[in-house]
């Protein structure tokens, strides 16, 4: 599948909010975090920081994206979300490449990273088939006081090996 990336829209968001994944990714679904329902909604952060993907041949969306750079850092955060019909299915690298190679239009960065729970192995393996090496385990601490634990995960901004 090739993937096609632009700016997010409502119809987006709705489409986002409905995707369920089962257990355990469920904890992936925007009813389990208000705060990112709310992010997904909220048009000052789409286009540059809010992206959809689709798949480049059907038009239909596959995805979503969250890029943030940190400019003095030479870095770009990359959050993202594959339709869970979608997940499990090997897609991941090329998924997170195109991730990248929109990033590395836009920001020049020298580093790519990444959250990920310590749990969801499947998607560590993609993210390391796309090049990323696993960082240091975290606690985050969000506005309404959850606490949440993180692999951190970078790798080099230059076009994968793979």
């Amino acid at each position: 599948m090739r993937f096609s990336i632009r700016p997010f829209s409502d119809a987006d968001a709705d489409a986002v909010t409905r995707w369920r994944y089962p257990p355990p990714y469920d904890a992936y679904d925007t009813s389990e975090d208000p705060s990112f329902e709310a992010g997904l909604r909220d048009p000052a952060r789409w286009g540059e920081l809010g992206s959809a993907v689709d798949d480049a041949e059907t038009g239909e969306l596959v995805g979503f994206l969250e890029l943030t750079a940190i400019e003095d850092q030479g870095c770009v955060e990359i959050g993202l979300g594959l339709r869970p019909d979608l997940t499990g299915r090997g897609l991941g690298p090329d998924y997170i490449e195109a991730a990248m190679a929109f990033a590395r239009v836009r920001w020049h960065p020298c580093t790519f990273a990444l959250d990920v729970f310590p749990w969801n192995e499947r998607a560590i393996r993609a993210y390391e088939r796309a090049g990323f090496e696993r960082g240091e385990v975290y606690v985050r601490t969000f506005p309404d006081g959850n606490e949440v634990m993180f692999l951190r995960m970078s790798r080099l901004a230059g076009p994968s090996e793979a």
